[in-house]
């Protein structure tokens, strides 16, 4: 499965926030995550879920990809949640702290009681040791499964490691989760960047993610899209040679080519087309949100 949807930035939102899913409709954001988990107090779990289905109903968000976070199935929301996101009418619901396949196989057969569960896709968490530990297990639970994001801030917890700049200490846990995403053609998402008012740190840590070969990452604050997108999308000096490189490719008319004193193969030919289809739908994207 090669999927080149942009998904360089995923916009956390609390779904109690009305004023903050109004902004969303006019934020330059691959997609938004309406967040019914973490960010929404017990009170508020009601109004967030039926705020959060009607925003993925109303067609107001553009191109933009719209998920639910719905609430751990360890609690008493996740079934409400689920129905509301499947009877909103597609769209996408992200399963925090996925442990295991068997936990994808309960949503299916959740989804599968209401009318418009079918054309529900799942996403997964990844928070915890046993998570990253079952990382293979997950990514092949569910030919749903369109993307897992992983979240560093409970594992160092459970770890009881230290935040440090760099992230040497998680380094383990996300190559794991890259290897298994990659090995079975699925997208894979770095986690938030707490302090939004560290524009430089955050840029540093988007570029870290990048060269490990993340496709986005997802964000707390507006103020993060913009160094997301421009970290995650090819540049224009990045498109010029990847065009340049599947036209010498084309022209040789042979397994191997040369292009500005490098050898070029059919592997390299691979990740130019992708990069251009990116720049495609990124353009697509931008043009409809």
């Amino acid at each position: 499965m090669t999927d080149t949807r942009p998904r360089r930035s995923l916009l956390f939102m609390p779904s109690s926030n009305a004023r903050a899913l109004e902004k969303a409709k006019t934020l330059a954001c691959d997609g938004v995550i309406f967040d019914l988990e973490d960010a929404v107090a017990p009170d508020a779990k009601q109004m967030a879920r039926e705020q959060a289905a009607a925003a993925v109903a109303s067609g107001a968000y553009g191109a933009r990809e719209l998920v639910i976070r719905i609430n751990g199935l360890d609690t008493p929301w996740w079934r409400d949640d689920v129905k509301a996101a499947a009877e909103a009418g597609g769209g996408t619901i992200l399963i925090p702290k996925v442990e295991a396949g068997a936990t994808l196989k309960t949503l299916e057969a959740e989804l599968a009681l209401y009318e418009g569960g079918d054309a529900v896709r799942l996403w997964a968490m990844m928070e915890t040791p046993f998570g990253f530990l079952h990382a293979e297990e997950i990514l092949v639970a569910s030919e749903r499964l369109d993307c897992i994001i992983v979240g560093t801030n409970d594992l160092i917890k459970d770890l009881r490691e230290r935040h440090v700049k760099g992230r040497m200490p998680v380094m383990p846990a996300l190559g794991m989760a890259l290897l298994a995403a990659r090995a079975h053609g699925r997208m894979i998402l770095d986690g938030v960047y707490g302090d939004f008012r560290d524009d430089e740190g955050f840029r540093e840590e988007c570029l870290q993610a990048r060269d490990m070969g993340f496709d986005g990452k997802t964000l707390i604050h507006p103020s993060q899209i913009a160094t997301a997108n421009a970290a995650f999308g090819p540049d224009a000096e990045e498109l010029d040679y990847a065009k340049r490189l599947i036209e010498a490719f084309e022209n040789a008319g042979q397994g191997v080519a040369v292009l500005d004193g490098r050898m070029i193969e059919a592997l390299h030919v691979t990740e130019a087309r992708r990069l251009v289809a990116m720049a495609e739908a990124i353009a697509k994207l931008e043009a409809g949100a």
